[in-house]
Protein backbone atom coordinates (compact mmCIF):
# COMPACT_ATOMS: atom_id res chain seq x y z
CA UNK A 1 0.00 0.00 0.00
CA UNK A 2 3.19 2.48 0.74
CA UNK A 3 4.20 1.06 -2.25
CA UNK A 4 0.94 2.00 -4.03
CA UNK A 5 0.65 5.91 -2.65
CA UNK A 6 4.40 6.48 -3.29
CA UNK A 7 3.91 5.56 -6.78
CA UNK A 8 0.96 7.33 -7.37
CA UNK A 9 2.47 10.33 -5.67
CA UNK A 10 5.60 10.62 -8.42
CA UNK A 11 2.77 9.73 -11.38
CA UNK A 12 1.25 13.16 -10.30
CA UNK A 13 4.54 14.68 -9.66
CA UNK A 14 5.76 13.61 -13.34
CA UNK A 15 1.89 15.22 -14.91
CA UNK A 16 2.18 18.23 -13.18
CA UNK A 17 5.73 18.69 -14.19
CA UNK A 18 4.83 18.20 -18.07
CA UNK A 19 1.71 20.57 -17.71
CA UNK A 20 4.27 23.41 -16.47
CA UNK A 21 6.47 22.39 -19.22
CA UNK A 22 3.80 22.49 -21.43
CA UNK A 23 2.54 25.83 -19.85
CA UNK A 24 6.01 27.27 -19.79
CA UNK A 25 6.59 26.37 -23.57
CA UNK A 26 3.00 27.42 -24.51
CA UNK A 27 3.02 30.80 -23.21
CA UNK A 28 7.10 31.32 -23.29
CA UNK A 29 6.36 34.86 -25.09
CA UNK A 30 4.46 36.36 -22.20
CA UNK A 31 6.63 34.73 -19.81
CA UNK A 32 9.75 36.37 -21.15
CA UNK A 33 8.14 39.63 -21.62
CA UNK A 34 7.36 39.37 -18.36
CA UNK A 35 10.68 38.89 -17.05
CA UNK A 36 12.18 41.74 -19.11
CA UNK A 37 9.60 44.27 -18.09
CA UNK A 38 10.31 43.53 -14.76
CA UNK A 39 13.63 43.81 -15.04
CA UNK A 40 13.25 47.29 -17.00
CA UNK A 41 11.08 48.78 -13.89
CA UNK A 42 13.76 47.44 -11.32
CA UNK A 43 16.16 49.39 -13.36
CA UNK A 44 13.99 52.45 -13.90
CA UNK A 45 13.14 52.77 -9.87
CA UNK A 46 16.86 51.80 -9.00
CA UNK A 47 18.26 54.72 -11.53
CA UNK A 48 15.34 57.26 -10.43
CA UNK A 49 16.61 56.90 -7.07
CA UNK A 50 20.37 57.42 -7.69
CA UNK A 51 19.01 60.17 -10.16
CA UNK A 52 17.69 62.05 -7.35
CA UNK A 53 19.49 62.09 -4.41
CA UNK A 54 21.17 65.08 -3.88
CA UNK A 55 25.54 65.09 -4.95
CA UNK A 56 25.93 68.18 -2.64
CA UNK A 57 25.27 68.01 1.23
CA UNK A 58 24.98 71.28 2.88
CA UNK A 59 26.67 71.47 6.39
CA UNK A 60 25.42 74.60 8.01
CA UNK A 61 28.21 76.07 10.55
CA UNK A 62 27.76 78.66 12.86
CA UNK A 63 30.22 80.85 14.45
CA UNK A 64 30.82 83.88 16.58
CA UNK A 65 32.88 86.92 14.44
CA UNK A 66 34.28 89.13 16.37
CA UNK A 67 33.70 92.70 14.57
CA UNK A 68 36.06 95.26 15.18
CA UNK A 69 35.75 98.37 15.11
CA UNK A 70 38.09 100.52 12.78
CA UNK A 71 37.62 104.20 11.92
CA UNK A 72 35.96 104.12 8.26
CA UNK A 73 37.37 106.81 6.36
CA UNK A 74 35.08 108.12 2.91
CA UNK A 75 37.33 107.50 -0.36
CA UNK A 76 35.93 110.68 -1.63
CA UNK A 77 39.15 110.65 -4.24
CA UNK A 78 37.19 107.41 -5.77
CA UNK A 79 33.52 109.21 -5.23
CA UNK A 80 35.07 112.13 -7.66
CA UNK A 81 36.27 109.46 -9.82
CA UNK A 82 33.14 107.98 -9.97
CA UNK A 83 31.03 111.26 -10.51
CA UNK A 84 28.56 110.21 -7.86
CA UNK A 85 26.76 112.88 -6.00
CA UNK A 86 25.75 112.89 -2.71
CA UNK A 87 22.33 111.75 -2.90
CA UNK A 88 23.70 108.74 -4.97
CA UNK A 89 26.11 107.83 -2.19
CA UNK A 90 22.83 108.29 0.33
CA UNK A 91 20.93 106.12 -1.82
CA UNK A 92 24.14 103.29 -1.54
CA UNK A 93 24.29 103.39 1.79
CA UNK A 94 20.57 102.69 2.54
CA UNK A 95 20.70 99.84 -0.08
CA UNK A 96 23.37 98.65 2.30
CA UNK A 97 21.35 98.63 4.57
CA UNK A 98 19.10 96.35 2.58
CA UNK A 99 16.24 98.07 2.60
CA UNK A 100 13.69 97.95 -0.39
CA UNK A 101 13.29 101.01 -3.07
CA UNK A 102 10.05 101.93 -1.72
CA UNK A 103 11.75 102.46 1.93
CA UNK A 104 14.59 104.29 0.48
CA UNK A 105 11.84 106.78 -1.04
CA UNK A 106 10.64 107.07 2.53
CA UNK A 107 13.44 107.69 4.84
CA UNK A 108 14.51 110.24 2.40
CA UNK A 109 11.27 111.97 1.45
CA UNK A 110 11.75 111.84 -2.19
CA UNK A 111 9.76 109.54 -4.96
CA UNK A 112 10.19 105.88 -5.88
CA UNK A 113 10.64 106.79 -9.48
CA UNK A 114 13.91 109.15 -7.79
CA UNK A 115 15.11 106.25 -6.20
CA UNK A 116 15.24 104.08 -9.24
CA UNK A 117 17.19 106.78 -11.14
CA UNK A 118 19.87 107.29 -8.76
CA UNK A 119 20.21 103.17 -8.56
CA UNK A 120 20.34 102.53 -12.14
CA UNK A 121 22.67 105.77 -12.50
CA UNK A 122 25.01 103.99 -9.63
CA UNK A 123 24.53 100.30 -11.45
CA UNK A 124 25.89 102.24 -14.81
CA UNK A 125 28.28 103.86 -12.72
CA UNK A 126 29.60 101.12 -11.09
CA UNK A 127 29.67 98.75 -13.78
CA UNK A 128 27.45 96.56 -11.76
CA UNK A 129 23.98 94.60 -12.81
CA UNK A 130 22.65 94.09 -9.48
CA UNK A 131 22.23 95.30 -5.83
CA UNK A 132 24.48 93.00 -3.91
CA UNK A 133 26.95 93.37 -6.98
CA UNK A 134 26.89 97.52 -6.37
CA UNK A 135 26.84 97.48 -2.58
CA UNK A 136 30.02 94.91 -3.03
CA UNK A 137 32.07 97.01 -4.66
CA UNK A 138 30.84 100.22 -2.87
CA UNK A 139 32.67 98.48 0.33
CA UNK A 140 35.63 97.28 -1.73
CA UNK A 141 36.47 101.04 -2.76
CA UNK A 142 35.46 102.53 0.69
CA UNK A 143 32.59 104.45 -0.43
CA UNK A 144 30.19 102.88 2.45
CA UNK A 145 30.59 100.84 5.43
Amino acid sequence: MLLYGLSLALLMLFLRMLELRFLIFSNSFEIYAGFIALIFTLLGIWLARRLMKPKVQTIVIEKEIEVQKSTFVLNETEIENLGLSKREVEVLGKMAEGLSNQEIADSLFVSLNTVKTHTSNLFEKLDVKRRTQAVEKARKLQLIR
